[in-house]
């Protein structure tokens, strides 16, 4: 097995346990993350998944399809919780890819079809609004604060 598809490994087992410490050492300081929710770089990263991590208190992950080389790698994961904002039910199923840069993560990028996520997550104005970017950037903002008001209060 590649080194780089051991540290995927590490960082979705990591996840599972909700260990946010083990997914922020996976890392390259210089990190990039993005999905539908947020962009974020370098230590943000690690804050985001700790914020994720403590409020998903019946977060469930499985993950698969993991592939590694030196340069990129790529898997499939599937997120199971309670959407906290709503206290909805949501199934959501990603795509990875990564890039990598002195055997840690460079680059993150998870993509999932937003319109399905914010009908589980949102309900009928998801179902009606999912697939405008309106929606999509007020999610977008809302995480933002989110994340910016759990830095403040986490430390």
């Amino acid at each position: 097995m590649h080194a780089n598809e051991q540290l995927l490994h590490r960082f979705y087992q990591a996840f599972q346990r909700r260990d946010h410490a083990g997914m922020a050492a996976c890392y390259h300081p210089e990190a990039t993350f993005e999905d539908a929710a947020f962009q974020l770089q370098g230590p943000a990263i690690g804050k985001m998944w700790r914020m994720l991590c403590e409020r998903g208190k019946d977060l469930r992950l499985a993950y698969n399809d993991i592939q590694a080389d030196d340069q990129q790698g790529s898997a499939t994961w599937d997120a199971h919780y309670t959407f906290s904002q709503t206290g909805r039910p949501v199934h959501n199923h990603i795509q990875a890819s990564f890039t990598f840069q002195d055997g840690l993560i460079r680059t993150h990028h998870d993509k999932f079809s937003f319109w399905r996520w914010s009908r589980q997550a949102l309900g009928l104005i998801g179902w009606l609004l999912g697939w405008s970017g309106w929606l999509q950037n007020k999610v977008r903002r809302s995480a933002a604060e989110s994340l910016a008001k759990y830095r403040a209060n986490a430390g």
